[in-house]
């Protein structure tokens, strides 16, 4: 296999057990936004990977654009399952042959857990202990689960430690704490190996801007390329760890291919260890997008209240990742806006395009 560097950092010991072995690979989500970055990431180390999707909230595009990123011949490497992981006997399927699991399927957003709870819950716990069952049941060497920041609740420190949480603030914050139970749980009971990466609000290229429940970057960038105002929830000195998705591909392979002894049944934070406002990060926005499209000086803020279930402040210490796993972020909050805003630059400008287009034949 050729030689790769993830995220602009050779990992020599993770790259030489990649390029000795093919292994099969399992990810969940995989037409959702970090699912499809794992999908191209592993493809092009040469593995085999199946992945898993109801395209609840992922979209086929995703799939589509990974395979034109990778070429025919890696992408021959995927086989796609199109189910639900709430139903158990498409987990047992896709598990059967695994080494690895990279679960990130679930559905997100603290408010559409307030909305809709029964389904959050559905997916997100239901759906994670039928996996579970499966991976035991199909030998898997390994399941590496999507955690959230969200379990560190109302606790107020900073910043935040994995062995210290609070009380969960939403029915979603509730969901992705059980997880990381029932993975202690399985891992007492039926010597599962699990490790919980708790992201810190992961963004980048493929992450949908559209619909009520949109991340906040992906929202903005959206909003500031058609023109529209960019609402701020509360004041805008809430402060947020945001984490560029490379970050979070490289915790997941690092995650599923230690051989520390110590790593393995444990949670850890993944983010850059640090703290952006959303009044920062509005300004940032403003100066990527004014690099790249020259329009960002037209964007104007508006101040919402504060939304229900959020937290005021976020940052991770991401020392225990660093120790027992070796992560090491390599894009922070600047650099990672810089490489995600092309994608959505691409996105609008066709369907500014096809919108225009389609007024011409009216």
């Amino acid at each position: 296999m050729a030689s790769v560097r993830i995220d602009n950092v050779s990992q020599d010991s993770l790259l030489a057990r990649l390029s000795d072995q093919q292994y099969r690979w399992l990810v969940t989500g995989s037409a959702g936004f970090i699912g499809s970055h794992l999908l191209e990431a592993l493809l092009r180390l040469g593995q085999v990977v199946v992945t898993l999707d109801n395209f609840s909230t992922g979209h086929r595009a995703n799939l589509e654009q990974v395979r034109d990123a990778v070429g025919q011949r890696l992408w021959q490497n995927h086989t796609f399952i199109e189910g639900d992981i709430c139903d158990a006997e498409v987990c047992r399927r896709a598990c059967r042959r695994a080494d690895f699991v990279l679960h990130q399927a679930a559905l997100g957003s603290v408010p559409r857990s307030i909305v809709d709870p029964v389904a959050t819950n559905a997916s997100n716990v239901t759906g994670f202990l039928n996996l579970l069952v499966a991976a035991k049941e199909a030998s898997v060497k390994r399941i590496v689960y999507a955690a959230s920041s969200a379990t560190y609740g109302d606790h107020p420190g900073l910043p935040k430690v994995e062995d210290t949480i609070g009380s969960p603030l939403s029915p979603y914050a509730v969901t992705k704490y059980v997880n990381e139970l029932y993975a202690a749980v399985f891992a007492k009971c039926y010597a599962t190996e699990s490790i919980g990466l708790r992201y810190f609000n992961v963004f980048g290229s493929r992450q949908d801007p559209d619909g009520p429940y949109a991340a906040v970057i992906p929202r903005w960038i959206r909003s500031m390329l058609i023109g529209e105002d960019v609402t701020i929830n509360g004041d805008g000195e809430t402060t947020r760890d945001f984490c560029h998705v490379r970050n979070a591909v490289q915790s997941n392979l690092l995650a599923a291919l230690t051989d520390n002894p110590d790593a393995v049944n444990q949670t850890y934070n993944i983010a850059v260890g640090g703290r952006t406002s959303l009044n920062e990060l509005f300004g940032m926005l403003r100066l990527v997008l004014g690099e790249q499209t020259g329009q960002g000086h037209l964007a104007r803020p508006i101040f919402n209240e504060f939304r229900q279930g959020d937290v005021r402040h976020s940052q991770a210490d991401i020392s225990k990742a660093k120790r027992l796993l070796g992560y090491e972020p390599t894009y922070g909050v600047l650099e990672g806006l810089r490489e995600a805003v092309p994608w959505f630059i691409g996105r609008f400008s066709v369907a500014n395009t096809e919108r225009g287009l389609a007024t011409q034949r009216r």
